[in-house]
């Protein structure tokens, strides 16, 4: 019994066998838009919703925040600036990189939407609107 080893870290081991070194090594390339995707909080904040992003590097500019009908788009579209492309790097992990995020809310108001966007993190607070009666009760004969 002491030899037994449990199957997931004996498949783990056979699938990085014999190249896992070279994996490592050009882990950082082979990233997939998982990976780049960024982190989102949305609160249920009585009145209103309050949802945060976590950005950090990312201007202003290359941000885009969208509600259409109750669903919230967060897009970043970060790119690489102009200094950046000149230097001669011998390691860069930082890399151009785009990634959108969504959210329905389904009673959020179409007006008095803000965001800001202080210390890598963007704060957008989203009121709600008074409940409209959206369900239509069919009465059948």
């Amino acid at each position: 019994m002491a030899s037994m080893i449990p199957y997931d870290r004996y498949a783990r081991a056979l699938s990085s066998w014999p190249f896992g070194a070279f994996d490592d090594f050009f882990a950082p390339l082979a990233t997939t838009d998982g990976d780049l995707a960024f982190k989102m909080n949305v609160e249920d904040a009585g009145d209103s919703y309050v949802v945060t992003a976590e950005l950090p590097g990312v201007k202003k500019d290359e941000v885009d925040v969208e509600l259409n009908e109750g669903r919230l788009s967060i897009s970043v579209d970060k790119k690489e600036s102009d200094e950046e492309k000149g230097k001669n790097y011998l390691h860069k992990e930082t890399s151009e990189w785009s990634a959108t995020r969504g959210v329905y809310l389904k009673d959020a108001a179409t007006t008095g939407i803000t965001g800001k966007l202080e210390g890598g993190v963007l704060t957008v607070n989203v009121p709600k609107q008074s409940e409209k009666a959206n369900v239509t009760k069919v009465s059948i004969d």
